[in-house]
């Protein structure tokens, strides 16, 4: 969460982009994306050639190269953040538009790569060379900040705050899962090497982000030491739809940072029948949007017929399972209502994952994990893809603190039952009275396939011992003497 110095320098430079001439909000968080991604990429090549070094691999910068525009050709080392941010304003200004900006926006060679895709008709659009000075000066500070809270993804964060300040975000209930929450989902489900990983209403591409971190901590050397694998990593593994063209952007510019050279990234209306998708991913991570209803005319046909509604958190479900080869896995996060739900459509879509395929797990988080953008009470659904069922018993995880206040300050806390999730998931079983337990099948059929965890989960209750009736009474009439005759003492004393 974005609090405190780095809020107020933010705010401070949203106002500088705002007095600027820039009122558009989408066009100053494009115009602030852009920059944190030239910045970005001067610290990665840095970064880059830092680990070649130390693995003795060679090891080319990106900058290294003249670069050509036009007929003109310049040194590609005064294109790098920490060279032009140093450069008077008219100079620094005239190196970003006439250099960097085409320089970034041709930066990857294939044409048909997600980066060349979105970054073809991005326009510099930072009016004045003191405008652009006070921005850079600003970000320096902002990434100065950033680098003092040593968190994993602060620019993730700083993209939330950002998009807070559109009027119209979450209008389709896109809200932006927490980085620990997705780190989580991605442990639980720890991807190897050859996964297909999708997610299909992907945002900025925090779940493909946070995959291509834990294979570079856990499978290192199983994925970038072996030619074939990490030309998977690089080309084939990720794939990331949305309807959201700045996300896009944003989202191919997050994974190329994160070294992962063509992420296969496009405008795409999953629900629709424009995605063709079946039978292709081994691995699908998703928060998709669940709030308010679509029309039912441009849902692919054979979603419905699975589930007949109107309702996306249910279609999102049902593409899912088409979209998963069998033996694929799926971790989502699904609103409350799909657990519990009394509708045909509620039931058809848990009957399917418990009858024709196989529902492993359901963590049930408390309503504050998304604040202060939304107050809706979540839970993640882990399932496989079978087409024959393999339902036997279903874990059930009921977690009361993610590390943060469940207020809309989301300050750090030390209850956290995210590493007990981790240690214990789909093995421990502590009794219905406890966190953690499986419920059998014939169980949750029984109840009409609901899956709140409520219906479980049973109250452990004390016995507490009263007094006697005789001896309340007696109290009583005590307490009341006492009453009566302290307010006959201040009646005296006011005179009455």
């Amino acid at each position: 969460m974005i609090t405190g110095e780095l809020k107020n320098k933010i705010d401070s430079l949203w106002e500088i982009f705002w007095t600027g001439g820039l009122t558009n909000p989408l066009d100053v968080i494009e115009q602030m994306t852009y920059l944190m991604f030239i910045h970005d990429l001067d610290e990665t090549d840095n970064l880059r050639a830092k680990e070649a070094a130390m693995l003795g691999l060679p090891y080319e910068s990106i900058f290294a190269k003249e670069v050509h525009v036009g007929e003109r050709t310049v040194d590609g080392s005064m294109l790098k953040w920490s060279a032009f941010h140093d450069f008077p304003a008219a100079k620094m200004y005239s190196t970003v538009q006439e250099w960097v900006f085409p320089f970034i926006k041709n930066l990857h060679g294939d044409k048909e790569s997600a980066y060349s895709k979105y970054m073809g008709d991005a326009i510099f659009k930072v009016p004045t060379p003191l405008m652009l000075d006070k921005i850079v000066t600003a970000m320096d500070g902002i990434y100065e900040q950033m680098a003092q809270l040593k968190t994993s993804d602060t620019r993730g964060d700083v993209y939330e705050y950002l998009l807070s300040k559109i009027a119209t975000a979450g209008v389709n209930g896109q809200f932006r899962t927490p980085r620990h929450i997705i780190r989580m989902m991605v442990e639980l489900m720890d991807p190897k090497a050859d996964e297909i990983v999708c997610d299909p209403a992907c945002g900025t591409s925090g779940f493909l982000v946070a995959v291509s971190d834990y294979l570079k901590e856990r499978r290192k050397e199983e994925v970038f030491f072996n030619r074939q694998n990490k030309d998977h990593y690089m080309n084939c593994m990720f794939h990331g739809f949305d309807m959201d063209r700045t996300m896009l952007r944003i989202g191919a510019m997050n994974m190329m940072t994160h070294g992962v050279d063509n992420p296969f990234i496009e405008y795409r209306d999953s629900l629709s029948d424009q995605n063709p998708d079946r039978d292709k991913y081994s691995l699908i991570l998703a928060n998709p949007p669940f709030k308010g209803s679509l029309d039912a005319d441009i849902v692919s046909t054979d979603l419905l017929k699975v589930c007949k509604t109107k309702k996306t958190e249910l279609l999102f479900l049902t593409l899912f399972l088409r979209m998963l080869k069998v033996g694929g896995r799926c971790a989502c996060i699904v609103p409350d209502g799909v657990l519990f739900g009394s509708s045909t459509a509620h039931k058809a879509i848990r009957s399917e994952l418990i009858e024709n395929n196989r529902l492993e797990a359901v963590i049930s988080m408390p309503s504050g994990v998304f604040k202060p953008y939304a107050g809706v009470s979540t839970a993640i659904l882990i399932f496989t893809k079978t087409g024959h069922g393999g339902t036997d018993k279903v874990w059930f995880y009921d977690m009361k603190a993610d590390g943060y206040s469940l207020d809309d300050k989301r300050s750090p806390v030390k209850e956290n039952d995210i590493p007990d999730i981790i240690e214990k998931f789909a093995l421990s079983d502590e009794g219905r009275t406890s966190q953690s337990f499986f419920v059998p099948k014939d169980e949750i059929v029984a109840n009409d396939y609901d899956l709140s965890i409520n219906k479980y989960k049973q109250t452990e209750y004390v016995a507490v011992e009263y007094p006697p009736t005789s001896e309340i009474m007696a109290k009583i009439d005590e307490l009341e003497s006492e009453i009566q005759t302290e307010l006959a003492e201040l009646k005296k004393m006011i005179g009455e």
